[in-house]
């Protein structure tokens, strides 16, 4: 739409000729004012967000990436290189910024004597089974405390303190007492074990035990009660059993509570907790006592048996092998003696904890399978004989 002047009316041309309109133009620059206004105000609005935008902070972290990128950007391969400089290799030596590896210590790096020195020190005190000796710190009601030299000490239960029932409790454990004890059990989340005084009175028992029994040791024990299957009685704080097939007369074996019986050790197992006891056993072992290797025996054949002949001793009976019999060969043990012959025979072996008496005959031989051709003289010279060979069997016991 064009501008009409006001005053058109007035200069209309008379003869008929119209002037042109005339039209309003704008300048360019007032054009190109407006637009570097609006420029102007956009760049000013661009400048408030920029200003008002929180500001970034960054961590060492950050800063060591940042700093690591301008220092290797020069080393940038792919940056002005040519076929020929893609083909060669890069020499790093050409480079004028200087390039230096430093190994710094961040929180992944630790010291290894460090690290072992403090493994050391929280090393638990005392396993499962270890012998600890320690002072009594605290007691309570329930239990009492040991100093074992741990960071924290032993906790021992009133029923581990010792055998039986404990009636004076206090009195008999007091602050500073020192005692031996055995870990039962391994440290808690508070670095505390478990120790017991009567855990280890059983222990030293069993050991004590199995050694009388290796030695074939007597012992007298008190009867304390009885069942279906035999006697009870106790033997250094350990449950013994004598079943009624291994008492002298097992007919009216409830007498024998509160009497003392003279037993030998007949089973000692500690992990299954047996023991076993035997009045028969400690008979025959009596016997043994006044025998002695080398010693020649005369005794009954009481059966014989596809390995060898037992023979009795007067109460006790001896074996006599069949790799003991003679230096030669035979086809039957039967064609060198029977049942109900009285034969002599060498002691050649007393086994105390099984109860056992071993018999030689191939020592009274002069020559191989003596015993088979001539048994009758063999038999008759067994004492001469004999004596020939207790050097070998003294010699035998001093190297023991």
């Amino acid at each position: 739409m064009g501008v009409s002047n006001k005053n058109a009316q007035d200069n209309i041309n008379p003869k008929g000729n119209k002037k042109p309109l005339q039209v309003l133009h704008i300048s360019k620059k007032d054009t190109q004012k407006k637009d570097n206004e609006q420029t102007n105000s956009q760049e000013e609005i661009k400048k408030e967000d920029i200003a008002i935008k929180p500001q970034i902070n960054k961590n060492d972290s950050v800063k060591k990436i940042e700093e690591n990128n301008e220092t290797t950007k020069d080393f940038d391969i792919s940056q002005n290189l040519t076929q020929q400089d893609l083909n060669r290799p890069r020499n790093f030596s050409e480079q004028n910024t200087d390039f230096e590896l430093e190994r710094t210590v961040d929180e992944f790096d630790f010291d290894e004597s460090a690290f072992l020195e403090a493994l050391n020190e929280n090393e638990p005190i005392g396993a499962t089974g270890e012998t600890i000796t320690g002072k009594v710190i605290a007691i309570e009601s329930d239990g009492l405390y040991v100093d074992i030299g741990g960071k924290a000490p032993g906790y021992m239960p009133k029923k581990e303190c010792g055998l039986g029932v404990i009636t004076n409790f206090k009195e008999k454990f007091s602050i500073g007492l020192a005692m031996e004890v055995l870990v039962i059990k391994e440290q808690n989340a508070d670095g505390m074990v478990t120790v017991s005084a009567r855990a280890l009175i059983l222990r030293q028992s069993w050991e004590k035990v199995s050694s009388s029994a290796k030695n074939g040791e007597l012992i007298d024990v008190l009867i304390n009660g009885f069942n279906r299957g035999g006697l009870t009685c106790d033997v250094d704080g350990l449950r013994g059993f004598i079943p009624r097939s291994q008492l002298e007369d097992g007919q009216d074996y409830q007498s024998f509570v509160g009497k003392t019986l003279k037993v030998a050790f007949l089973e000692v197992n500690p992990e299954s907790r047996k023991l076993v006891l035997s009045e028969k056993k400690a008979s025959l072992v009596s016997k043994f006592t006044s025998l002695e290797l080398g010693q020649l025996i005369e005794g009954e054949v009481l059966a014989v048996k596809p390995y060898g002949f037992f023979i009795d001793l007067g109460g006790a009976s001896g074996l006599l092998h069949q790799s003991s019999l003679t230096n030669g060969s035979i086809r039957s043990l039967r064609e060198v003696f029977r049942e109900g012959e009285i034969i002599k025979a060498l002691i050649s072996e007393i086994d105390l904890e099984k109860g056992r008496i071993g018999l030689n005959t191939a020592l009274l031989e002069n020559s191989a399978g003596e015993l088979i051709i001539d048994k009758q003289k063999v038999m008759q010279e067994a004492t001469e004989r004999a004596l020939k060979t207790k050097a070998l069997f003294d010699k035998k016991e001093q190297d023991k």
